[in-house]
């Protein structure tokens, strides 16, 4: 039985990664909400009291779809805990902040198509061609975050003898500091690296704020405190020997490497790496992309979900947009259920 777009789209998206159904209103003084709030829990309780429970069960329809699709769908869902629940714990529910952007994890294997799926999303948004200061939606990928090697590691890389899939390959402690200036709306700078050298460039790449980020890589979900900084997290799932030619092309192509060094480096450590560090984290995600880029229904959705997060300054396929208030961004996003 195939559903239709509108129901998939209920089914796909909410409750779990539609977290916004109505605008923002102004928030009543300090006092007059901790008073609201103690009055409505002493209600909760006292009615829970009165029937005899113990405590109040959750709507079970609202979370009865998470376990019906599988990987053979046009995207699969998971869900290990409620989205909004858990923002509000963490302190960083969207939209309350003076520049809260909305945070989206990007993870998958090797050359699973991240990338493409991350660019397909900004060129179905107009936002691949406007300028960098100017865009709603931006890209950052996890490569520009390999750590500095030394001079041994780097002897060992030029024989394709490093793993740069394991989670010690990367600066952490960077991408944890790139991800929370993110979050404060603040102007960040990122490393430019060069896969030929395997080294970090003297230059960088500035990151002005934007409504809506994509952070893919590899390892996107692996650290805790990483992945719990997502608002939303997707998993690009492709076939391993479709992954295993793509990376040779790429790598023999565009970073200069030996086929045979290729080959050996897949079969040695980024395969095990793989099935160590990154698939495990496929469990995390909110969104399971199958088949990658290749999947243009599951892309357009992820797309509608942008756009009504953009709202109501909408982006169009051609980049135009009715208005721009790039500083006060919060009245874009909507309060959590």
């Amino acid at each position: 039985m195939f559903l239709r777009p509108t129901t998939l789209i209920k089914h796909l998206i909410t409750p779990h990664t539609r977290l916004f159904s109505k605008s923002l209103p102004p928030k009543p003084p300090l006092n007059k909400r901790k008073e609201e709030k103690g009055g409505e829990n002493r209600r909760v309780r006292e009615g829970a009291r009165s029937r005899g429970l113990g405590h109040t069960e959750p709507d079970s329809h609202s979370h009865s779809h998470s376990h019906t699709h599988s990987l053979t769908s046009v995207m699969s869902t998971h869900k290990a805990e409620d989205l909004s629940c858990r923002l509000q714990q963490n302190g960083m529910t969207n939209g309350f902040g003076p520049k809260t952007p909305f945070l989206i994890g990007v993870a998958g294997g090797t050359a699973s198509g991240k990338s493409t799926v991350c660019k397909k999303i900004m060129e179905k948004l107009g936002q691949d061609d406007i300028e960098h200061s100017q865009r709603r939606v931006v890209c950052i990928s996890q490569d520009a975050f390999y750590r500095p090697l030394n001079p041994e590691e780097s002897t060992k890389a030029l024989k394709g003898l490093f793993n740069f899939d394991h989670p010690d390959a990367f600066d952490t402690e960077l991408i944890l500091k790139t991800l929370r200036q993110i979050l404060d709306g603040k102007i960040c700078k990122i490393p430019n690296y060069d896969y030929v050298s395997n080294s970090r460039l003297d230059t960088t790449t500035t990151i002005y704020p934007a409504d809506v980020v994509l952070f893919e890589g590899i390892l996107m979900f692996y650290q805790p405190e990483m992945r719990e900084l997502f608002h939303m997290k997707l998993f690009v799932d492709s076939d391993a020997d479709t992954r295993l030619a793509r990376r040779v092309m790429r790598d023999t192509r565009e970073r200069g490497r030996n086929l045979e060094h290729v080959l050996n480096q897949y079969t040695n450590l980024v395969k095990p790496a793989f099935e160590e560090f990154c698939l495990p984290t496929k469990k995390f995600a909110d969104v399971i992309i199958p088949r990658g880029a290749e999947n243009t229904v599951a892309i357009d959705l992820i797309v509608q979900h942008i756009r009504d997060i953009l709202r109501p300054n909408q982006v169009s396929e051609d980049g135009h947009q009715a208005k721009r208030t790039r500083h006060n961004s919060d009245n874009f996003f909507k309060r959590p259920h």
